[in-house]
């Protein structure tokens, strides 16, 4: 995250890049994964006590009676706290070798009270290893977050923390990380290219949770409110929901998010939901899913997925879950565009050739913690003959799909990782709206090396391959104006040069190899 030069609390987007270093000091030699829930289920904590305190203060002034009522706050789409499970007490006790058996019970307290919150919250402060020392003062770190700041803006700047974290520990765990987390810029431009106004938005892999917390920051940003969208997800990993759970509840997000550990393929939680927009981040390439066992399923309408391999199986579960006018985006392997393995080519073509396939993009490298494999995005919708942005409709693509070649975009963040900037966002979103034929967007029109819209016709003599670069061609060079015979002059002496440094070179290692003794 960029610095600004104010140092204000809250007010700056590097005020969590210095929380984090902060805190992850604090964590000495202790593991990053173990350290994230330590860290994170505090902050949540904090979360609820300041929206509760927050409620509390505004129940003593207008109806003192209704300060110890639970339905006052739960009314108000707020946790119940009890006292001595809020933030206050804590603090006071954070000195106290007890403060992790206090943190506990409080967690306890919390979860008993509040039905949505059970089996969610870490309860594991009081173990042994864990440093009371450097638990006292993480609490005193996390008590100045939302200093001198009140309701919704103390929620927004715990939000922006609780996510900033999650991407920090994200980055700390490496491959394990990624298994949580999307980079935030892959999930920008899924948001902003399927533009999820209001409907059902599904994650059949939700992991923390960022894709929902980007879509309800995109109608807040664009004019609507938290609840023109309704959020459904499931996750296979129980710790993984937990963190979830946590990341929307910071954000006052109300959502039906599942788990089980079986899986979407295999449990279904959400069978009968018909979503309006798709959003996911599927393991890649996953070679154990169980397909031997689903053989025969209601989804595989394009063709029977490898056992092998789940990404045809994850992009024909999404596509069964649209709704009729639904559209999808999805981050998968850049072999999935393109392999032939296992009948793959044989679903692929049965996808472009039924209309599925809307857009493909392809990603420049290094953009993901977990993993060095090339992706992509696949842009799904179930009927291309028309759909909505907003209250536009668009125009009828029907037997047309859009390529952009992103490869070249985004910016290094550090020596690994690269992250699509604000710009590169705008830049590939604005080129799909364009094409889709929203209003206000401009006209679209193909660029060499970048984005090209392709018949049906086009794509059947690739082989039904979707890679972007065989489709856009290469980048236009600019003219520099000089003459064809007179750039060729300059380019001929300047190789003239050359071969004649190559040849000075070889004499010159020539003769000291026979000053050693060596007749080359």
């Amino acid at each position: 995250m960029a610095q600004n030069d104010t140092n204000k609390k809250g007010s700056n987007l590097g005020f969590e890049a210095e929380m984090f270093k902060a805190a992850d000091k604090l964590r000495g030699n202790m593991e990053p994964s173990d350290y994230k829930h330590v860290a994170l289920g505090l902050i949540f904590l904090k979360y609820i006590s300041d929206t509760f305190e927050a409620r509390h203060q505004s129940l003593l002034a207008d109806n003192p009676q209704d300060v110890e009522d639970r339905d006052a706050y739960l009314a108000d789409n707020v946790f119940w706290v009890p006292k001595d499970a809020r933030w206050s007490h804590l603090q006071a006790h954070a000195k106290q070798p007890t403060i992790g058996t206090l943190i506990d019970d409080a967690m306890r307290a919390i979860e008993k009270d509040n039905a949505t919150l059970q089996s969610v919250l870490p309860k594991d402060y009081a173990r042994p290893a864990l440093n009371k020392v450097m638990l006292g003062e993480l609490i005193d770190l996390i008590s100045g977050i939302t200093l001198n700041q009140e309701g919704h803006a103390s929620r927004d700047i715990l939000g922006r923390v609780y996510e900033y974290f999650l991407g920090q520990f994200a980055g700390a765990e490496g491959k394990r990380g990624g298994e949580f987390y999307t980079p935030g810029s892959v999930v920008r431009t899924l948001v902003e290219m399927l533009e999820p106004y209001q409907g059902r938005i599904y994650d059949p892999c939700c992991g923390s949770g960022g894709m929902f917390v980007q879509s309800e920051k995109f109608v807040q940003e664009h004019g609507g409110r938290i609840g023109d969208i309704a959020i459904y997800g499931q996750e296979s990993n129980h710790v993984t929901w937990r963190l979830a759970k946590m990341n929307l509840a910071v954000r006052g997000i109300d959502s039906d998010i599942r788990w089980n550990n079986e899986g979407s393929f295999h449990k279904d939680e959400l069978r009968d939901l018909k979503a309006d927009y798709i959003l996911a981040n599927p393991p890649f390439n996953i070679s154990d899913w169980g397909g031997d066992r689903l053989r025969e399923d209601v989804r595989w309408k394009f063709g029977v997925p490898p056992v092998g391999n789940a990404n045809y199986a994850w992009l024909q579960h999404i596509v069964h879950h649209l709704a009729p006018n639904g559209t999808a985006g999805v981050v998968l392997a850049n072999g999935s565009m393109s392999s032939s393995q296992s009948g793959e080519g044989d679903i692929r073509r049965e996808m472009v050739e039924q209309d599925i396939v809307d857009c493909m993009v392809a990603l420049p490298g290094q953009l993901f913690y977990s993993t060095q494999i090339p992706a992509c995005l696949w842009f799904l919708a179930r009927d291309k003959s028309n759909g909505r942005a907003g209250k536009a409709y668009l125009r009828d693509r029907r037997k047309e799909v859009l390529f952009i070649d992103a490869r070249k975009l985004g910016v290094l963040v550090d020596r690994t990782r690269r992250e699509l900037t604000d710009a590169d966002v705008r830049r590939i979103a604005g080129t799909y709206h364009a094409w889709r034929g929203e209003p206000g967007v401009g006209a679209y029109a193909d660029v060499p090396g970048f984005c090209k819209a392709a018949t049906l016709d086009d794509i059947r003599k690739h082989g039904h391959v979707l890679t972007p670069g065989r489709y856009v061609g290469a980048e236009e060079v600019a003219d520099d104006g000089t003459p064809f015979e007179e750039k060729m002059q300059i380019l001929t002496a300047e190789l003239n040069a050359q071969f004649a440094e190559s040849a000075r070179l070889e004499q010159a290692i020539r003769l000291n190899l026979q000053a050693l003794g060596y007749k080359p």
